[in-house]
């Protein structure tokens, strides 16, 4: 059992070792081309320089993915997110793409049928450009190109780009200070702090140890990463197994069974780049009145056995109240009352209107890391010759119906159904189209019924000539894997319920999160939770709140100066982090904050403990 320890913290040291080096690597890439990694990428050619500063060698439809037409700009975590997403071309890929053309497996092709190929098909070239490649004397004999020596010069001098970015890096030692790279997932952009006097709560390191845990009064050895910094923060939180400590339960009286209810569903949906869109709702109250707001994953009528991940993802609401005197939304409060998988929040509202953003941190919403084999059958043919939906299919889209059904009358408005176009093609369907659906298509009031759905998709098969490609489009950006299993989508249904008047509130936009949402989590995390003041750098303050299964801490910088924080969770155990990394570091803009990252814990059912030390390198 010693020797199993010892071959664990190793594996667990290499992996660090792997991040620290990835990170490095992103880093150095990242200066190569801009002065900070606060910089944007602004343009395509921009994440094409950058892409190839990190040994990469994008396609115009690889650029395109990550650059649609929605982006205007990214950041130094996306440009994280995107180059773990794209590995570099191995050498085995690159001789298998060339075999493609070598028929006869000679090791040669001729530079006529090089150049044809080349400026003809895919991703064309200039004839210039082909010309330049015939040209080099290294790979090049008699008309032909030796595609194996090409491969050792292009894999060896995609080595030494990545090794000239970082020999940059290593020399300016300003630089090589910002060794590790803040990631991608749940990150939330810097948020502009209120000018405000040093709050009360504030407290110092050496005076006090965030919410200390009977039994577990012992100070973490401080990292050896965080030795050569500046100043530093530890705060540690030791939680039983599915803790319920600082969360106060939601509790429903009976006398709340007279109140008037609404409801409607929604879903949160995990992008190729790791971002989370969600539906966005608008609630009008015409009076004022008591007001219970409740969230929770939406339990779906399942095959038996089917896996439910969903189930276990984090959510929240925050409730922001529309004020016409100020141009911002009011942050009014959030679901932190908690029962079971429910997360609610009661109190008293004024009348007007309100936007309720759902929320979730991405510790357990994540990109999948296994890659899928083999492919689930969507459609056959009958023996009558005539395409039809397999079982497995049509459990998939009644299962889609049934969450797009937002109001859940069992019926898909054209609201309803516009949420689920711009989702799988970008686009609306018009009144126009509506028209053609109803004469095609099983309709009720105006409204699409189950039967028709499934006969809208059997269309597209048949449209496709049974290619399933098409729905394939569709069953992945809804958050399907190639099994048919729901793992990067979760659906959620919220209920307000009012003593004094009837709620009405419906969705709004399917966007990714935005800056007023940004603004609540962190505000929410200030007002309350815990804060300290760095020892020896006042103007950095570390705020961390714990709600049930959430931790989540902000880092607000009050300097003159952007900042660089580092980020350990080393001493951490059995817990989840939405950045994916137990080392990290993250920028912090002047007089801003941000959000540092969300914790949860791996194993619910076991004891977990929340060890970090934030440090100003």
């Amino acid at each position: 059992q010693k020797g199993t320890g010892s071959g664990s913290a190793q594996a667990k040291k290499s992996q660090h070792a792997e991040e620290a080096t990835f990170y490095l690597d992103c880093r150095a890439a990242y200066l190569a081309v801009f002065k900070s990694s606060l910089e944007n990428i602004q343009s395509k050619e921009q994440l094409t320089l950058v892409l190839q500063q990190a040994g990469r060698n994008p396609s115009q439809k690889t650029v395109s993915k990550y650059w649609t037409s929605q982006i205007t700009k990214l950041n130094f975590d996306d440009f994280c997110h995107i180059l773990k997403q794209e590995k570099p071309a191995t050498k085995s890929e690159l001789l298998e793409a060339f075999g493609k053309i070598d028929k006869d497996n000679t090791g040669y092709i001729l530079h006529d049928e090089l150049y044809n190929i080349l400026t003809t098909r895919g991703e064309k070239m200039t004839g210039d450009e082909v010309s330049a490649i015939i040209k080099q004397a290294d790979f090049n004999c008699s008309g032909q190109l030796d595609y194996h020596k090409f491969c050792d010069f292009y894999l060896t001098t995609s080595q030494q780009c990545c090794k000239a970015a970082r020999e940059k890096l290593q020399v300016d030692g300003r630089l090589r200070q910002q060794q590790f790279g803040s990631q991608a997932e749940a990150s939330l952009e810097g948020i502009t702090a209120p000018m405000s006097k040093p709050s009360p709560r504030i407290l110092r390191k050496a005076d006090h140890k965030l919410a200390p845990t009977k039994g577990d009064s012992r100070t973490p050895s401080r990292p050896s990463s965080a030795q050569s910094c500046k100043a530093s923060v530890s705060t540690t939180l030791s939680m039983g197994a599915s803790s319920s400590r600082n969360t106060t339960k939601l509790i429903e009286p009976d006398t709340m069974k007279e109140w008037q209810c609404a409801q409607s569903k929604g879903c949160f949906y995990l992008e190729e780049d790791g971002e989370i869109i969600s539906h966005k709702y608008k609630l009008h109250l015409p009076q004022r009145s008591t007001v219970c707001i409740t969230i929770k994953p939406l339990s779906l009528h399942q095959v038996e056995g089917k896996p439910c991940p969903w189930l276990s993802v984090d959510t929240a609401l925050y409730i922001l109240k529309e004020n016409e005197s100020q141009e911002k939304l009011q942050l009014v409060s959030f679901t932190e009352q908690q029962n079971k998988e429910v997360f609610g929040w009661k109190g008293e509202l004024g009348s007007g209107i309100y936007w309720l953003l759902p929320f979730t941190t991405g510790c357990r919403l994540k990109k999948a890391n296994k890659p899928m084999t083999g492919e689930a059958k969507l459609v056959f043919r009958g023996e009558d010759g005539d395409l039809a939906l397999t079982k497995e299919f049509r459990a998939a889209l009644v299962e889609i119906f049934e969450m797009i059904d937002l109001d859940g009358n069992g019926l898909l408005s054209l609201e309803e159904y516009n949420f689920f176009e711009l989702r799988t093609s970008g686009e609306k369907c018009d009144e126009e189209a509506w028209a053609v659906c109803k004469e095609n298509f099983e309709m009720k009031k105006n409204e699409l019924t189950r039967q028709g759905f499934l006969d809208l998709n059997l269309m597209e098969a048949n449209d496709c000539g049974g290619d399933p490609s098409d729905l394939w489009v569709t069953l992945l950006s809804l958050g399907y894997n190639k099994a048919l299993e729901m793992t990067e989508a979760c659906p959620f249904v919220i209920d307000i319920c009012a003593e004094k008047c009837k709620p009405r509130f419906k969705a709004i936009y399917l966007e990714a999160g935005s800056s007023e949402l940004n603004r609540a989590v962190c505000k929410s995390v200030v007002t309350k939770g815990e804060a300290k003041a760095m020892d020896g750098c006042e103007n950095i303050i570390i705020y961390t709140y714990q709600s049930g299964r959430r931790i989540t801490s902000v880092i607000e910088n009050k300097s003159d100066n952007k900042v660089i924080i580092h980020v350990n969770n080393e001493q951490s155990k059995n817990c989840l982090s939405s950045r994916r990394l137990t080392v990290f570091a993250v920028e912090v803009a002047p007089k801003s904050m941000m959000v540092s990252q969300h914790v949860m814990p791996l194993k619910e059912q076991e004891e977990w403990l929340y060890s970090c030390v934030h440090s100003l390198v």
